[in-house]
């Protein structure tokens, strides 16, 4: 009998194999960007482009959660900046990014691996802010990532969270069809790789050890944080500066939610 598939354990295998591979989101800032923030000079991202100042505000002191945001991209900065930084991730060797760049530069990092469904670990209210970049296409169920982020954020705390608009995950990925600059609806929303991909494309991409992906619509992605207790209190859209598929030279390919725990 084949053994069961593992989708915590092949993803968390596919991001390490990334990190390992100097990946565009496992490559940790400069020194020069860290003494920057030291001297209050600073922008993190959630989209291509740095997120409004006013999002997350003075972080000095803050009790900051960068949920699923491994690679030293991050929480190097807001540490630097003055925040109190636990990065939770489910790769080991995105988490080693972060580990050699605090070593690199004299920052304090609390690094804690895991599933971003179960944070069990931190206490309620345990945090100030939550920063959750573009991440949460690698899990089915949004339901239990927003309901944890409610319970261990402060009331008035800050979840400052991108994920990719739901659209990206709607065309066929046919390179012909790119080639005639078309574009063909395949894939309902809510999108799972494991249910809408044939068997031998997923066997494919299971070979090729990429992670298992998942489109959220955005009634899990918004009205999920709504139904959790969040207040919307900022949005944006932004255009994929390198488009990987036809759709995303026409619909921007990022959105990034500012939220409140009510």
């Amino acid at each position: 009998m084949p053994e069961p598939f593992d989708l915590l354990r092949h993803n968390a295998a596919a991001w390490d194999r990334q990190a390992l591979a100097d990946s565009p989101w496992s490559r940790p800032v400069d020194a020069e960007t860290v003494a920057a923030a030291k001297r209050g000079d600073w922008r993190v991202h959630l989209t291509p482009s740095p997120l409004p100042a006013d999002w997350l505000g003075d972080v000095a002191g803050r009790r900051v959660l960068c949920l699923a945001s491994a690679g030293g991209q991050q929480a190097p900065v807001l540490a630097a900046a003055g925040a109190e930084v636990t990065v939770f991730d489910l790769s080991g060797e995105q988490l080693a990014k972060d580990a050699q760049t605090a070593a690199r530069d004299g920052l304090t990092l609390r690094l804690e691996q895991g599933d971003m469904r179960d944070l069990h670990r931190f206490a309620d209210a345990a945090f100030d802010i939550i920063l959750h970049p573009v991440s949460n296409q690698y899990v089915p169920d949004l339901r239990p990532v927003w309901s944890e982020c409610a319970r261990v954020l402060r009331r008035g705390g800050v979840l400052a969270s991108s994920f990719f608009n739901p659209v990206v995950f709607v065309a066929d990925r046919d390179p012909a069809f790119a080639a005639q600059g078309l574009i063909k609806p395949r894939f309902a929303l809510p999108y799972s790789d494991l249910d809408d991909l044939t068997p031998a494309e997923l066997a494919a991409k299971r070979e090729r050890g990429e992670p298992m992906i998942f489109g959220h619509s955005l009634a899990d992605q918004i009205g999920g944080q709504l139904a959790a207790g969040f207040v919307l209190a900022g949005y944006i859209e932004e255009m994929h500066p390198a488009p990987r598929f036809e759709i995303e030279k026409y619909a921007p390919s990022f959105i990034a939610t500012r939220a409140l725990r009510a």
